[in-house]
């Protein structure tokens, strides 16, 4: 008997080698022991996998961190990536429930100088854009404000999907009315309100992935780096949305930089709302049971602070 395992060490190592045939264990050089490979992971993921319940004094800390007072449903999206970061050590990616599910219904203009304004865009779901535009030099106060009143008039109230589609279809007819050309007007329209439609990811502890790959090269350091700080590559990771929660591993994640790298994934569903993602990317070797119970608590925990803030809304208005 070998360490508490009721098997000789002849046993161990023929079993051992198994293992390494079915490529379920490998080894990182001739002289080194066994790891897991990622088809080893796989296999327990797939087949071994025991969540393991979050802990009271987790479960707590996330529940006290989501108790705080909040302004705008983007604020409890990117806590919810930086809580999950700060939980694990690991790098945390989250969105908010579906654009789609959205309604605008706010947009003003405010001057900065001559050339520049910053335009305040407001959804019914809490969400606001402030950002800062450049008008072209050919664009006067007055014909700003027939591009506002265009807005307010056709677009407010509306779900999201209409402005997407209204903007390419009955708004230049409509610019075509008031201005003699449209060059510039419609490009300043889509720069304004397009970004809409964009799903922005919040990542916290971006800069935790480089930790895990200790042996990087000054090349591959830089890539990494690179990669974190891009929000589309980002987003490509996750899956579609479900209500279940997915693990992806090493080459499963579509990216050569992430060959060693696991993420675990879930939806959490906001009833009337649409539904939001929240992700864990860490190392292929992350303790799977432990991370899978967490992750499971935290989407709960989540659902039930955006569930909450939408009601405050919801009875604001009416």
């Amino acid at each position: 008997m070998e360490g508490g395992i009721a098997a000789s060490s002849a046993t161990i190592r023929n079993e051992m080698k198994l293992l390494e045939e079915l490529e379920l264990l490998s080894k990182t050089h001739s002289s080194s022991g066994r790891i897991p490979s990622m088809k080893g992971y796989r296999y327990y993921v797939d087949h071994l996998l025991s969540p393991v319940q979050a802990h009271p004094n987790e479960i707590q800390r996330i529940r006290q961190e989501f108790g705080q007072e909040f302004h705008e449903i983007n604020d409890i999206i990117q806590q919810s990536a930086e809580i999950l970061s700060s939980l694990t050590s690991y790098t945390a990616l989250a969105l908010g429930p579906d654009v789609n599910e959205r309604r605008l219904t706010s947009f003003k203009i405010v001057p900065l100088n001559h050339r520049q304004v910053v335009a305040i865009i407001v959804t019914d779901k809490g969400n606001v854009e402030n950002r800062v535009f450049t008008l072209p030099s050919h664009i006067r106060s007055e014909e700003l404000e027939v591009m506002i009143r265009i807005i307010n008039d056709r677009l407010i109230g509306e779900p999201l999907i209409t402005v997407y589609h209204r903007l390419r279809t009955e708004i230049p007819i409509i610019l075509h009315k008031y201005f003699q050309t449209t060059e510039g007007i419609l490009d300043l329209f889509d720069r304004m309100l397009n970004h809409l439609f964009e799903e922005k990811i919040y990542v916290g502890g971006q800069m935790n992935l480089l930790d895990f790959e200790g042996s990087q090269d000054k090349v591959q350091f830089k890539s990494m780096y690179s990669f974190m700080k891009n929000p589309e590559e980002l987003t490509q990771l996750l899956a579609p949305r479900n209500t279940m929660i997915q693990i992806k591993i090493g080459s499963e994640l579509g990216h050569e930089l992430l060959e060693n790298m696991s993420l675990i994934q879930a939806s959490y569903d906001i009833q009337g709302h649409g539904k939001g993602t929240i992700a864990l990317l860490g190392p292929a070797n992350m303790p799977y049971s432990k991370m899978f119970g967490l992750v499971d608590v935290f989407r709960r925990e989540l659902a039930v602070t955006l569930a909450d803030y939408y009601r405050i809304l919801d009875s604001s208005s009416e």
